[in-house]
């Protein structure tokens, strides 16, 4: 029975260290890729402080990625969070979404962002979460930002 053991756990071990060579590629298009979005929705410093600290690293182009994103299986994990983030929501691709779809986005921030759903709570472990004046002002741009896509 031990040496099942060893045989799997060396097996197991095998397998890591190769995945070590195998990673997902990485989401880094640098600052160039939200700057559509902030030319069009014009955040304060303030909001856009906020996007860049809790936004941008999933829901854009820019992601900036912590030392622990080169170990397996984290950064397959990372990737994930990465991927399904851009796909609900892309600041990156702002410009490519109609006005309905733009306020459909903003809708859904602010859903989310009330019922505590975003950041996601594995992001904050390691980031910190948003503060109760940080969540409001967010909203209330965002509010704000949506007239300017209903109204047309």
């Amino acid at each position: 029975m031990k040496s099942i053991l060893k045989k799997v756990g060396l097996l197991l071990l095998l397998v890591v260290v190769i995945m070590q060579f195998i990673r997902p590629d990485k989401n880094e298009s640098g600052y160039e890729s939200v700057a559509y979005f902030e030319n069009e929705t014009k955040p304060t410093s303030q909001v856009k402080e906020i996007l860049k600290n809790n936004c941008y690293d999933c829901h854009s182009n820019q992601t900036i990625y912590p030392w622990y994103a080169e170990i397996v299986p984290v950064s397959y994990w990372l990737d994930h969070h990465v991927e399904e983030g851009r796909e609900h929501f892309n600041m990156s691709d702002w410009e490519q979404y109609s006005d309905k779809k733009k306020d459909h986005k903003l809708d859904e921030l602010i859903e989310e962002v009330e019922e505590g759903e975003m950041p996601l709570s594995s992001y904050t472990w390691i980031h910190g979460d948003l503060e109760k004046e940080e969540m409001e002002l967010l909203i209330n741009w965002t509010k704000e930002l949506r007239k300017k896509y209903t109204s047309k």
